[in-house]
């Protein structure tokens, strides 16, 4: 049996909004290999803390629930998709409730602990590619390949405005580009797994790229390094 050890490992750390999730979700599913996607791994633990009606400041049931998550990653067209005990999450995982929850399990640091924990036991054959901000620093810090997905923040809230344009939602540009100035600024300072590029990351600069031309480009980093 191979060695969790030895399988290959692909990061894809980034800032909001630089289409990490589309271009993880497209090239495992062109390596045929798994895919992981660390925020949604505290959104669907929240989840299932409100819905077993877990306390969330009981750190030691909080701990334990970890334990017993049945989480499940999948690439789908429009990115990476979750599943709990076999149940598709779609847009729950999304709503209010839950993202508010997994601020407070976040900030917890032994369910931190414990999830990270989780987080590694996706590195399953034949190989994963795992999606966050601090794969490549914290989680998988031995991974056989880094890259650090970027785009201008300009780029980053134009891209996001479309999206949430499509969707129907009111929102301007120049809000969204403020919210995401200020993300940067947070999850760049904080004292704990910052979003930084791993010292031995290869950054990709998406602004000008299309999605096809990420993909084709990570796939080749991939490639110079992994007997696919």
């Amino acid at each position: 049996m191979e060695s969790a050890s030895t399988v290959p490992v692909l990061t894809i750390d980034g800032p909001s909004g630089a289409g990490k999730g589309a271009v993880s979700a497209r090239v495992a599913g062109h390596l045929g290999w798994n895919v992981l996607d660390s925020g949604a791994v505290y959104r669907s633990v929240a989840l299932a803390a409100l819905e077993a009606d877990v306390d969330l400041t009981d750190e030691a049931a909080l701990v334990e629930l970890c334990s017993q998550v049945d989480l499940e990653f999948f690439a789908g067209p429009e990115g990476i998709e979750a599943s709990l005990g076999g149940r598709p999450l779609g847009d729950a995982l999304r709503a209010e409730a839950v993202g508010e929850a997994s601020s407070r399990v976040a900030a917890v640091p032994v369910v931190r602990a414990a999830l990270l924990s989780l987080q590694r036991r996706f590195r399953r054959p034949p190989g994963l590619v795992a999606d966050g901000r601090d794969m490549g620093t914290v989680v998988f810090p031995d991974a056989t390949v880094k890259v650090f997905l970027d785009a201008s923040v300009e780029e980053r809230a134009r891209r996001r405005y479309r999206q949430l344009k499509e969707n129907g939602e009111d929102v301007t540009f120049d809000r969204l580009l403020s919210d995401l100035e200020a993300r940067d600024r947070r999850d760049r300072e904080r004292a704990v797994s910052p979003t930084v590029a791993a010292a031995d990351a290869v950054v990709v600069d998406s602004t000008d790229l299309s999605l096809v031309e990420v993909v084709e480009r990570v796939v080749a980093i991939v490639g110079d390094r992994v007997a696919l």
